[in-house]
């Protein structure tokens, strides 16, 4: 028989797993660089390249000469935007479709010879020295990988198309 007066109340908290915090970091990383350069996720490369050299000719050290404090100022800045710039065009859909062959061909054709994983940020080296990172992939995939019997098929299968990509080392020119 119930009890009269008497009320539960359960409070659940939720604590983010450790690799949960480091993709949140890494999501915010890509939100602060678009915030950085004033732009959104559709911004075309076009449109990126502009701001970029905009934000570049407006924060250039030369322009502070007569001012050390703003010159130090727009140096860190200015390696701000350089790294901001670099990483979104890396993972503009417009570089990936340009480098799509390339790709196709590496991950078909290369063997996968090592891989590591930190922050659901997997980062796989092929043979022909192409290296390329997938982000946000979660730790199930990530240990499904690690049990498989050919890593390099269960990459083409599960990770390339399914994961943001960026590639980080060029193939050895022979």
């Amino acid at each position: 028989m119930p009890c009269k007066g008497i009320s539960l109340f359960f409070i659940v908290i939720f604590v983010p797993s450790k690799s949960e915090l480091q993709n949140t970091r890494i999501m915010k990383k890509v939100a602060d660089y678009r915030k950085l350069l004033g732009v959104d996720k559709t911004v075309e490369l076009k449109e990126l390249k502009t701001i970029y050299r905009n934000l570049m000719k407006e924060w250039h050290p030369d322009k502070f000469n007569d001012n050390e404090t703003a010159k130090l100022e727009a140096e860190e800045k200015s390696k701000e935007f350089i790294e901001a710039y670099n990483f979104l065009i890396s993972i503009a859909p417009e570089t990936l479709e340009s480098f799509k062959e390339e790709y196709l061909h590496t991950i078909t054709n290369a063997s996968l010879i090592d891989y590591q994983y930190k922050a659901r940020v997997l980062e796989v080296k092929y043979s022909d020295g192409s290296v390329y990172e997938y982000f946000d992939v979660p730790n199930n995939i990530y240990n499904k990988l690690l049990n498989s019997d050919v890593p390099g098929r269960f990459v083409r299968r599960n990770i390339s198309g399914a994961f943001v990509y960026r590639k980080t080392a060029n193939p050895a020119s022979e």
